[in-house]
């Protein structure tokens, strides 16, 4: 079994986001798939081995840095597409942070925080509820039973082309692009979820 890149070249000319850039970012992505089906082709490796234990903790950094830019590109399209304030998410949005505007505040502010890593809307499956995290490094800070809902890279590959130092400008364009359809059906399908394993 192996993983496929997926092909994300319909964000080429999405607006606040240069071709290089994208392209750029869309390599690294692959990189992340084909470290992980080299890792996943390693398997056999004899346990007890130095080889093994890094291959297991490698593993979660290559997956994670595949999944999370998958779910990074899924988060935007060219044009963007807005949240309708009459759907559930923003609904839920609202009233787990008060306002709309005060959720944008902290996932801005989050953002805006030194160091790299992802900014990512998550949903407790359990608790039914919104939380805005910062996940340092791949594989470190997340919720353990919650789904990604709109996830924002900011390592400097995600911005330093285009914006140099100015992250805020990178994290307005983001805004713009942010396909609001998408993971709008994400929460969707998270809170609607009869699997029991939810509960």
């Amino acid at each position: 079994m192996s993983y496929e890149a997926k092909k994300f070249e319909s964000l080429l000319g999405t607006t606040g986001f240069s071709d290089q850039l994208l392209k750029n970012h869309f390599t690294l992505y692959e990189g992340y798939v084909t470290n992980t089906n080299k890792i996943i082709s390693l398997e056999k490796t004899p346990p007890g081995t130095p080889e093994y234990a890094e291959l297991k903790r490698r593993f979660g950094w290559e997956f994670n840095g595949m999944r999370l830019h998958e779910l990074y590109f899924w988060s935007i399209v060219k044009g963007g597409k807005a949240l309708d304030i009459n759907e559930n998410l923003a609904k839920k949005i609202a009233a787990d942070f008060g306002s709309l505007g005060n959720w944008e505040t902290d996932f801005r502010a989050t953002g805006m925080m030194r160091g790299i890593g992802w900014v990512i809307l998550y949903f407790d499956l359990h608790a039914k509820k919104l939380f805005n995290i910062w996940v340092n490094e791949h594989d470190v800070g997340h919720l353990t039973g919650a789904e990604p809902l709109l996830v924002m890279d900011v390592f400097e590959h995600a911005y330093m082309t285009d914006y140099g130092l100015k992250k805020a400008d990178y994290i307005a364009a983001f805004f713009k692009a942010i396909d609001w359809e998408s993971v709008s059906q994400r929460y969707s399908m998270c809170a609607g979820c009869e699997c029991g394993e939810c509960k």
